[in-house]
């Protein structure tokens, strides 16, 4: 059987593979399919869960990566994305890897697709089906909430300089599952942005992430005096690590939409 990825390449079952993970997030999936003993390599971001990843080797970043280094690890598969990793070295690594899984979940219920995907690719069926049936019921949950009001939320990711994201993430769309929307700044995918009277008119409210720039409680406090809207300092993990994180992501989001 074949299993199509992201961009449509399809990939035969293979339960030998050698996998380099470049993905945190799909990292921690594969180890939660129990695919840790084949993982080969991953990036110093693919922290969780600790206890398992410490054994697997580093091959870098997500986008700077040690190239000779995943070579001498002979892995017969990569796993990458198409927002975090840069398609330059992806190509490099295909010279020489012969199996390139690209994935690109842009919504919370993509996250059932690419369990599908790894459980297939990886022969692991059973585990993703299971994996999947948990997530149907946070997502139950989450839609079961009674709709609150919709409000316009200015999710930050950095500052110097100041930058969001649009409409068109992951980020933004599990936002919408509690019917929070982002303000239009542009076609950029991860707008810049400076702060002004008319940016502040337009949101109800401000959300810091904890990552990828470690916004703190100082942060979320000293803007919220500096604009006079609320801000809230969120876990960035919970909202746009998906994969195994989707399933707590769900339950932050209900919690989310509470405060």
């Amino acid at each position: 059987m074949e299993y199509t990825d992201a961009i449509g390449t399809p990939h035969q079952a293979d339960p030998h593979a050698r996998i380099v993970s470049l993905v945190p997030s799909i990292t921690e999936l594969l180890c939660d399919l129990g695919l840790a003993g084949q993982l080969v390599g991953r990036t110093g971001f693919c922290i969780h869960p600790a206890e398992v990843v410490r054994a697997i080797p580093k091959i870098g970043g997500t986008k700077d990566v040690n190239i000779e280094k995943i070579r001498k690890l002979a892995p017969t598969h990569l796993v990458v994305n198409i927002d975090e990793n840069e398609k330059p070295t992806v190509e490099l690594l295909a010279e020489f890897i012969p199996n390139i899984v690209v994935t690109h979940p842009l919504r919370p219920r993509d996250n059932l697709d690419l369990a599908r995907l790894m459980g297939g690719v990886f022969c692991r069926e059973q585990a993703a089906a299971d994996w999947c049936a948990a997530f149907e019921a946070e997502y139950a949950l989450l839609r079961a909430m009674p709709p609150g009001r919709p409000q316009t939320m200015l999710y930050c990711i950095w500052q110097d300089p100041w930058m969001t994201v649009s409409r068109d993430t992951y980020i933004a769309r599990m936002l919408e599952e509690i019917g929070w929307s982002m303000p239009e700044l542009g076609e950029a995918r991860y707008p810049r942005f400076e702060w002004s009277s008319e940016l502040i008119a337009q949101v109800d409210g401000v959300l810091l992430s904890s990552e990828p720039y470690r916004f703190t409680e100082a942060h979320a406090d000293a803007l919220e005096k500096q604009i006079g809207k609320p801000v809230l300092l969120v876990d960035g993990e919970m909202m746009s690590w998906y994969g195994s994180r989707a399933l707590q992501g769900l339950r932050y989001l209900r919690e989310l939409a509470q405060r």
